[in-house]
């Protein structure tokens, strides 16, 4: 009798049911400017520009273990450089959308090279001191209107069309940003880097040991999200027609509320950030005429989760459901088998 073979595996079956099943929501969502109304676009904008965030601080924090509460600064300059292009060089919107995160990206590369120099609660200050360099740069800069900011000139904005089309424009450009850093975070943590960046955030000196070029890693992972996060502040402002330093660069907008959606959601599940997306707009839906409480609340719950459920909401339902959404994490199954023994379901960690 010959012995059972068996082979590493990703997927299961129902993960086909699970990738259909997100390709109908995408579709419909797609499909929003002919079912919605220009208030749903709006704030479907915002939703994924938000979960674009998170899933990059996500990937940052959750996957390299790089503690960054500066990530501001790319919005801010994602959303100065979109202006620049499109507003004063008559730069087509689109490719100025992208160019926007190529300047993000270019800055990030020199300020990633100084801040890796720092480690831990040294790296998460200095890189929020970059985003406040940024801050004062721009707020003395004429060309970029100084503290008062830029608005987008009439004739450039009655170049997107009327308020309906502006609408379905900015939510498409939203849409796709928000797409394009689920999809860069989900094939590249099943990539060998993947396991590396997971190696890091476990043990960064472990891993260095075994041979993984920890700054290597760690820097690219910086520059994919200063790019993606580049492309936000692109979409952010363009949607306001109108930019100042303090919104482009304030901390609690971009940083503290982001940190709140992984942490609720679940640090370190691809699926957490959409999760805490979605759990963040309801309780601003329902919490915002709170005033100051509505904060206070905010910030019980983020420490009620992290205290009794470290892993979110995802994290939660991952380990009593064995759901996944993006599976990651590898699985031996028999090679003669669709489906994986009982004992081995679920129980090998990402």
């Amino acid at each position: 009798m010959t012995a059972p073979s068996y082979q590493v595996s990703r997927s299961l079956p129902v993960h086909r049911i699970y990738a259909v099943g997100l390709l109908i929501i995408l579709a419909a969502l797609v499909a929003m400017p002919w079912w919605g109304d220009r208030a749903d676009m709006r704030l479907a904008t915002e939703m994924a520009s938000y979960l674009a965030l998170a899933t990059m601080w996500n990937l940052l924090a959750g996957y390299a273990g790089v503690m960054s509460i500066g990530q501001q600064a790319f919005i801010g300059v994602g959303g100065y450089a979109v202006f620049v292009m499109a507003g004063m060089m008559n730069v087509p919107l689109y490719l100025a959308v992208l160019l926007a995160g190529v300047v993000a990206l270019i800055l990030a590369i020199p300020s990633g090279l100084i801040l890796f120099r720092l480690r831990g609660a040294y790296f998460a200050v200095g890189s929020w001191v970059l985003a406040e360099i940024f801050l004062h740069l721009v707020s003395q800069s004429p060309t970029l209107g100084g503290g008062s900011g830029l608005s987008f000139p009439v004739a450039v904005a009655r170049g997107f069309g009327s308020a309906s089309e502006r609408a379905a424009i900015f939510w498409w450009l939203a849409m796709a940003v928000a797409v394009l850093s689920v999809t860069v975070t989900y094939f590249l943590l099943r990539s060998p880097r993947g396991l590396a960046l997971m190696a890091i955030r476990d043990n960064e000196v472990a891993a260095s040991t075994l041979g993984v070029d920890t700054l290597r890693n760690k820097l690219l992972v910086y520059l994919v999200a200063a790019f993606v996060t580049g492309l936000v502040g692109a979409v952010v402002f363009l949607v306001k027609l109108r930019i100042a330093p303090v919104a482009a660069f304030d901390v609690n907008e971009w940083t503290a509320n982001i940190i709140f959606i992984v942490v609720i959601g679940g640090l370190g599940y691809v699926e957490g950030a959409i999760v805490g997306t979605i759990v963040f707009f309801l309780l601003r839906a329902f919490l915002a005429d709170l005033g100051a409480w509505y904060l206070i609340i905010l910030g019980a719950i983020a420490i009620a989760v992290m205290i009794k459920a470290p892993g979110g909401i995802w994290g939660v339902l991952h380990n009593r459901f064995h759901i996944e959404l993006f599976p990651l994490r590898r699985r031996v199954v028999p090679g003669d088998q669709e489906h994986p023994p009982e004992a081995n379901h679920g129980k090998i960690d990402k």
